[in-house]
């Protein structure tokens, strides 16, 4: 077996709606291509052996131990591949459960999909579940230090992505109220909600945070002094910068017990706690030195009382938690030492941050908070004396947590409150020394002793004991408020021909509305009108860049074939859903070997789009009209046919709908029609004889319509949209030439050389195509574009693409001219002549050259870019509006009624 490729899926996509994060690995299975489980000796007892817990996957039977059951009776090794790599995952703390496995068009090549909860495992995953499953056919086993070793790697590289508990908790309320996320690349920045409504914090820091407030919590004594100016009790104290100061520091103060910690420390670091002699002392201002930026050191006034941490978000008291230091209870028969591992064995208890508690780990520190016990680690204590192993109560040096959150006075709770306000914090951590949390602090000599920017989460949602707190819950309510949006609307786009046109007129439309549209194309990423980064931009990276920015209030998304299979979309849901047309092209690559599976890719588009909203599809296209079936949205449809029965029940019944009807791009909704402007006043249709500029038209026209754009601003949108240069490079740019025009369209595969033809074939002078299409389509497809532009032109060139896409140079070309040549054999005394010209400027330039009186160049080309600038430098005409008009057209042949042109 060997893998031929892995690829990861981040969002919705044509494996799942639902579990966006997928790998894909295409496998090629060798020499066990037709080898079923149960043929291959002793292998359903090593994998039993090696992977018991796989008796836990239900599979297809829906059963516990259906799996297995499978594997006894026999099932392809692609399949069990899928269940080891989910179960590896499992093994190693990652809990996942989907998984489907297709057999290609190629045989022996699978295609084997699999959930990840970190993608770097899941790659990880996938190659470990071959290296096993191989090992086992070879072998009957699976070496148990390899499998160690694998697991070791997987929990590593899910702890080496882990965000933290406190940025994972706010995720996952964040994914409770449907609010989108993701993280940003910079300084583990996580963004909630999209465009111009986005949210940011890191940890727990917010965007809503101010500097200052940061900056004030950092310096401790700062704090202290602004509180103690605000009346709140604070511990008396100084700062010292040097070891000779400390002796004095501590008689300021009024003498033992005392504290000293770092002037800008965090986390618990350098802190020591109720100090009462002088070699503690002098031991404690060393560490808290060294953990100081500033080598500053506060010594404090030792307050007795119980540790607590107090929660603010937003003004408002939400947890408290007394912290407990890390500690054990003795029993009379362990050691103090057996008491540490046996405490640590607590399932609970883990390394770092993730875990409710943290592994007590038995350092300098802690051998010196025994020995001032009088004890070693050999020592047994008597049944229920406590030891101390930690003077402070930090979870990450082992402490645990208390919930106290209901017993709080009611003073104090305003008091917590005051205090985040006066040092600034949305969100705030307060220690607090007292001896009874229920009582007003000024009464039992109870001191806040620092307030913390960006406070850990991990106590209250997990406390040891008590109840958990949901936290995250407040960060939410303030970050988005009630009725405040997260999402801005998103508009989707897709289909086989017509996305970037439809695309950029729906964009179009909606800045007549005066909001900020954010839109990505074939040419570009434009936020309003302004061009953000060039290239071919339709993929989920495009759209995330789209939905960072601030500045967008709308988003229209292309959303290409290659970005759905690649990485799967760049958005969870959409308000809107566009699909066009589904036909025969880029088939044979990514295994999408059949319109019907083009069209279950394009379909993810329309099903993501959520109930409210409105998946807009096409009712001339069967293979569009059967993603209804799928579809959880409202539906609305489009079509050049105002007798398409699939629209007329549809609007029977009350669905909106869009239609050409007696030359009129009309909006129908139940039994009135709304009329939005005729075909011949909408520029990009050529005055009305271009089909399929209709049929976009219409598409973008409901998108709005069903997006709540009124009808005015629609209107003024159609008649203001160009097809020029710079509104749609590439797509049906007309120019006048003097003597003849010259045409510049993309089309480049069957469906778009058949909508171009139904205007070209109405041209009154000679017609020469400039033709061609990318190497990475299947031979038949080169062969069916000669024959439809024998039925187009009567001039042909026939030029490569200067990418071939792996094919032999030439080899497109001639494939091309064979269907024009298919053609002209059966016509007694053909008129059409056709040449090749592989290199594509010399074949513009010859058309160009050959043009006579009258005619039209049509050039698909390659680049657009250089198509244009080859025509402009030969000075085309400026119209008005930049545009060409073209001249009368015949329209015998155009595939219109005669009412409708």
């Amino acid at each position: 077996m060997k893998i031929l490729k892995i690829q990861t899926l981040r969002g919705p996509n044509y494996w799942s709606i639902r579990r966006h994060q997928l790998i894909v690995m295409r496998l090629d299975l060798e020499e066990l291509t037709e080898r079923y489980s149960s043929d291959i000796p002793g292998f359903y007892k090593g994998l039993t052996s090696v992977l018991p817990s796989l008796i836990e996957h239900h599979c297809s039977p829906g059963v516990r131990g259906g799996f297995l059951s499978r594997v006894e009776r026999g099932t392809l090794m692609g399949h069990i591949i899928e269940h080891v790599a989910l179960e590896l995952q499992q093994l190693a703390g990652m809990p996942v459960a989907f998984g489907r496995t297709r057999e290609t068009s190629t045989s022996g090549i699978f295609q084997v999909a699999f959930e990840y909860d970190n993608e770097h495992a899941g790659r990880y995953a996938g190659r470990a579940a071959v290296r096993l499953c191989q090992s086992i056919v070879q072998t009957g086993t699976y070496p148990t230090e390899e499998l160690t070793q694998d697991l070791e790697d997987l929990k590593e590289l899910k702890a080496q992505a882990s965000l933290g508990p406190s940025t994972e908790t706010i995720i996952k309320e964040a994914e409770a109220r449907e609010i989108p996320w993701q993280q940003l690349n910079a300084r583990f920045m996580i963004q909630f909600g999209y465009g111009c409504y986005q949210k940011r914090i890191q940890a727990t820091l917010s965007n809503q945070t101010g500097v200052l407030a940061v900056e004030l919590a950092c310096d401790k004594e700062g704090t202290k002094q602004i509180l103690r100016d605000a009346g709140v009790p604070v511990p008396r104290g100084t700062v010292i910068r040097y070891f000779d100061e400390l002796q004095d520091a501590i008689d300021e103060v009024g003498g033992y017990p005392i504290a000293i910690k770092p002037l800008d420390g965090n986390h618990g670091r350098g802190i020591t706690l109720d100090i009462t002699k002088w070699e503690t002392a002098a031991t404690a201002y060393e560490e808290a030195s060294n953990a100081s930026k500033t080598r500053s050191v506060i010594l404090e006034r030792f307050y007795k009382g119980r540790d607590h941490r107090v929660l603010v978000v937003n003004g408002k008291m939400v947890a408290v938690a007394e912290r407990v230091p890390a500690h054990i209870i003795g029993d009379g028969q362990l050691t103090i030492e057996q008491l540490i591992e046996k405490t640590n064995r607590d399932p609970r208890r883990g390394d770092g941050h993730d875990n409710v508690l943290t592994r007590i780990v038995v350092d300098k520190t802690v051998l010196s908070m025994i020995a001032e016990k009088g004890c070693t680690l050999e020592s047994v204590l008597p049944p229920g004396e406590i030891c101390f192993l930690r003077a402070t109560a930090n979870l990450s040096t082992g402490g645990s947590a208390i919930d106290r959150t209901d017993e709080v006075h009611p003073d104090n709770v305003w008091l917590f409150a005051r205090i985040a306000k006066i040092i600034g914090l949305d969100i705030a951590g307060i220690d607090v020394v007292t001896p009874d949390i229920s009582q007003p602090l000024r009464e039992v000599d109870g001191v806040i002793v620092e307030v913390n920017a960006a406070p850990g989460f991990r106590m209250h949602v997990a406390p040891s004991e008590g109840l958990p707190r949901n936290v995250a819950g407040a960060v939410m309510d303030m970050l988005f408020p009630p009725g405040q949006p997260s999402r801005v609307p998103i508009l989707a786009v897709t289909g086989t021909n017509g996305k970037t046109t439809t695309t950029r007129l729906l964009a179009h439309i909606i800045k007549q509305t005066g909001l900020a549209v954010g839109y990505t194309t074939t040419d570009g990423i434009y936020i309003g009108d302004h061009l953000a980064e060039p290239g071919d931009n339709t993929g989920p990276q495009s759209a995330q860049l789209i939905l960072r920015d601030p500045m967008v209030e709308v988003a229209v998304l292309e959303c290409a074939r290659g970005g759905i299979l690649r990485a799967g979309l760049g958005f969870d849901t959409c308000d809107v859903g566009v699909v066009l047309n589904v036909s025969a092209d880029h088939l044979g690559l990514g295994d999408i070997d059949t319109p019907e599976q083009m069209a279950k890719v394009k379909s993810v588009v329309a099903e993501v789009v959520m109930p409210k909203g409105y998946a807009v599809l096409n009712a001339d296209d069967p293979l569009v009209v059967q993603m209804a079936e799928r579809v959880k949205a409202q539906i609305a449809y489009f079509t050049m046919n105002p007798e398409n029965e699939i629209v007329l029940k549809h609007t029977e019944s009350g669905g909106l709908a869009a239609v050409y009807e007696n030359g009129y791009l009309s909006i129908l909704k139940g039994d009135w029609t709304l009329r939005i402007e005729q075909a011949v006043n909408v520029p990009i249709t050529m005055n009305g004889r271009a089909p399929f500029m209709i049929a976009n038209a219409l598409a973008a026209c409901l998108a709005a319509f069903a997006q709540g754009v009124k009808i005015e601003h629609i209107r003024a949108g159609l008649s203001t949209f160009i097809a020029s240069t710079s509104q749609t490079p590439g797509r049906m740019n007309l120019f006048n030439m003097g003597d003849y025009h010259a045409l510049i369209d993309y089309a480049h595969n069957p469906a778009s050389y058949v909508a171009l033809g139904a205007f070209v074939k109405n041209w009154p002078g000679p017609r020469i195509g400039v033709i061609g299409g990318p190497g990475d389509r299947r031979d038949e497809d080169f062969v069916t574009l000669g024959q439809l532009a024998a039925d187009i032109f009567d001039q042909i060139i026939v030029k490569e693409d200067d990418d071939t896409r792996g094919r032999e140079r030439g080899s497109a070309a001639e494939l091309i001219s064979k269907g024009v040549e298919q053609i002209l054999a059966g016509v007694p005394d053909p008129s059409i002549r056709y040449e090749t010209i592989l290199n594509e400027t010399e074949a513009i330039n010859t058309a160009l050259d050959q043009a006579s009186s009258g005619s039209l160049v049509v050039i698909l080309p390659e680049s657009v870019n250089r198509a244009i600038q080859l025509i402009e430098s030969r000075n085309p005409i400026q119209e008005s509006n930049n545009n060409s008009h073209p001249p009368s057209l015949n329209s015998s042949t155009a595939s219109l009624k005669p009412s409708q042109v």
